[in-house]
């Protein structure tokens, strides 16, 4: 499962351009409810703009050919900011693996070490293989079972130009105590992204609330060990106050079957800043006939 990295790390860590996909969570002890969520709400939109925040994802190449060359000249088939090589490499698609071919006189980093060519971990087997150009990085990226490369460019147009977070005022009534049900045997549901391809994501179990009268289910994804849950959702604010598509929530998970549910905490997807993702749709058990008037709101500088 490739589980959307969620923006809500610490502060700290994502103006120090922490890698992508941190998901730490400690903060410094709050003086109420409300000064624990600004703190989480700052955090979020930090770790946003930060280097390794999805402002910074500039582009999204599917591969639909046996060879694919980029760099920044238009003839490529993958075309790069003006920063990089006119003609920086290849990339080469075979039985569904990615290999790269650097042009002459061109190298990438990655980690510690110079590449010209070689096989490229996906990030459907983990951390990907992350190949460095001066402010550019390329990897390859699975939406379902196509291969893409995924550009980041620190220089973004999307981060030059963001207007910031918007959020409902805290409620605490918004933030209610929820019972949790193990499924007998962890289901695996089928999930479709925006772009229309499936992903597979384990189920453990159901959790069950009312808020504000009304007895509502979710369904977490959540693999066995992890440290959180996640909770993708719509409601009733859906296309009108907040993203169309849906809104995320991670969540410790339950201890002796109870857990806190929090909607303030409920942040945007990133398709919800960026064109450039590939973000899952809500399972049917979560698209919520209620209206959820609380966590952040639809980004203003979305098109």
């Amino acid at each position: 499962m490739r589980k959307i990295a969620s923006l809500a790390c610490v502060a700290a860590v994502a103006l120090a351009a922490a890698a992508a996909g941190c998901r730490q969570r400690s903060q410094a002890p709050a003086n109420s409810y409300e000064d624990g969520i600004r703190q989480f709400q700052r955090a979020h939109e930090a770790t946003l703009k930060s280097d390794t925040g999805w402002l910074t994802i500039a582009g999204l190449f599917f591969l639909n050919q046996p060879r694919s060359t980029f760099g920044s000249d238009p003839a490529n088939d993958i075309v790069l900011p003006d920063s990089a090589p006119a003609q920086a490499g290849s990339f080469d698609l075979h039985d569904g693996k990615v290999s790269l071919k650097a042009a002459p006189g061109v190298s990438f980093r990655l980690g510690d070490k110079s590449i010209t060519e070689g096989e490229l971990k996906s990030d459907g087997q983990g951390p990907p293989d992350r190949l460095r150009l001066g402010d550019l990085q390329l990897w390859v990226h699975m939406s379902g079972d196509r291969p893409s490369i995924r550009l980041r460019d620190k220089n973004s147009k999307l981060r030059k130009e963001f207007t910031g977070t918007s959020w409902f005022p805290i409620n605490e009534r918004y933030r209610v105590e929820a019972a949790y049900q193990p499924y007998d045997k962890p289901k695996t549901i089928q999930v479709p992204n925006i772009l229309g391809d499936i992903d597979p994501m384990p189920v453990p179990g159901i959790v069950s609330f009312t808020l504000n009268g009304e007895q509502i289910k979710l369904e977490p994804v959540a693999d066995p060990g992890d440290k959180e849950f996640w909770f993708i959702f719509r409601d009733l604010t859906s296309g009108r106050e907040t993203y169309a598509a849906a809104r995320f929530l991670y969540l410790p998970p339950p201890v002796n079957g109870k857990m806190i549910v929090d909607f303030n905490r409920a942040e945007n997807p990133p398709c919800a800043y960026n064109p450039y993702t590939t973000c899952p749709l809500p399972p049917e058990q979560n698209r919520l006939h209620v209206r959820i008037e609380a966590g952040e709101k639809s980004y203003a500088g979305h098109n």
